[in-house]
This record gives structure tokens, C-alpha cells and sequence, in this order.
């Protein structure tokens, strides 16, 4: 059996949010592959994630941020079970990423399941009548169609967007990493983003 070192632990633990003994456990258990105790402490958070999915998350906080020169600012209300947990660093810090994440990247929805069918049906008509123009098959339309819907809602879904910190993630994995740690369930509920000269016209 290799020898599992602190500094492994401490990689360990930087890249998945795993409590030490947990990053010792899996790569005690792996032979000190880091790539499969990695997975398997990925894993194991997923499967935890999935059990508090369904849990009520009432207490959080509101989160603002503003751009620098106080063209854009967001205010963000994400949830948790505890005020214990609302007080933590860790959530803390998911909450201002998360604000920091909307005034980047301005997303329209939170999930799939709140954007409107009036809103997503006129994008997938265009997306049809793009391919159809191109003279494909119908088959090869309905998966041109569905590629460029998915990229389209990875675009306006928070929880579907690239982290900005770490294009390798969506929101929603940062999320669940941060369930799995904190051992809540956690959500955003809603959120309001701010532009100047967004509205004017609309007085």
C-alpha cells in the first residue's frame, strides 16, 4: 500500500471539500490513486447531495454585488436548512460567488423548469427553420435542434452555466460540492440583477 502523505490529504481536500479523514480514508482505500479516491469522494458527495435534495431550506442569506463603477449590481437570496450553516465562511463565500456568477454571466432562469414555453418554443422554431434552410434530413434537424436548445438553455439556466472560477464546473456542481461538505441542502431561490440603462425605456 502506498503511503498516503499530509500533502495528499491537503490536495485531496482542496479539490473536492472532502474533511480530511475522508480524503485519508479514500485514498488509503485506492492505494493512493489520486484520480480514483478523487472520483469515489465525488461520488459519495453526489449520493449525499441527492439524499438532502429534498429537504427544506428556509434560513440563508442575501447576497448583493456590485461592479466595480456601480454599473451592475445583483441581489441573490440562496437557502439553507440552518442559520449555523448561513453563518459559515464556506456558505458565505457560495453565496458571493454565486452573485458574482449572475453579474457575469446575466442568466434569465435558475433551472430548465422555470423557463416558460413561450419563451423557450419561438427559440426552438428559429433553431428549426435555421437547419431547414440548410436542407438536412429531418432526423439530423431534430439533433441539430436539440444540441443547439441545450446550449442555448446552458446559457440563460444559472445552475447549468460554466462556474466562473472554474470553467470545468457548472453552478450546479459548485452547489452540490457545497451540500456535501456543509451537510445541508442548499438552493438558490431567487435573484435580481441590475444594469444601468436596463428599464429605461420601459417608464
Amino acid at each position: 500500500m502506498a503511503a498516503v502523505t499530509a500533502q495528499m490529504v491537503k490536495e485531496l481536500r482542496d479539490q473536492t471539500g472532502a474533511g480530511p479523514l475522508d480524503c485519508k480514508k479514500a485514498l488509503e482505500e485506492h492505494d493512493g490513486d489520486f484520480e480514483k479516491a478523487k472520483e469515489y469522494l465525488i461520488e459519495r458527495g453526489l449520493a449525499k447531495a441527492a439524499k438532502k435534495a429534498g429537504r427544506e431550506a428556509s434560513e440563508g442569506r442575501i447576497e448583493t454585488y456590485t461592479h466595480i463603477g456601480g454599473r451592475v449590481g445583483v441581489m441573490v437570496e440562496v437557502n439553507c436548512e440552518t442559520d449555523f450553516v448561513a453563518n459559515t465562511d464556506q456558505f458565505q463565500e457560495l453565496a458571493r460567488d454565486l452573485a458574482l456568477q449572475i453579474a457575469a454571466t446575466n442568466p434569465q432562469f435558475i433551472d430548465v423548469e422555470d423557463v416558460p414555453a413561450d419563451v423557450l418554443e419561438p427559440v426552438k422554431e428559429a433553431f428549426y427553420a435555421e437547419a431547414k434552410e440548410q436542407g438536412k434530413p429531418d432526423n439530423v434537424i431534430e439533433k441539430i435542434v436539440e444540441g443547439k436548445l441545450n446550449k442555448h438553455l446552458d446559457e440563460i439556466c444559472l445552475l447549468r452555466q460554466p462556474f466562473v472560477k472554474d470553467d470545468e464546473q457548472t453552478v450546479q456542481d459548485v452547489i452540490v460540492a457545497a451540500i456535501a461538505e456543509l451537510g445541508e441542502n442548499i438552493m438558490v431561490s431567487r435573484f435580481e440583477r441590475f444594469e444601468i440603462g436596463e428599464g429605461a425605456d420601459e417608464e
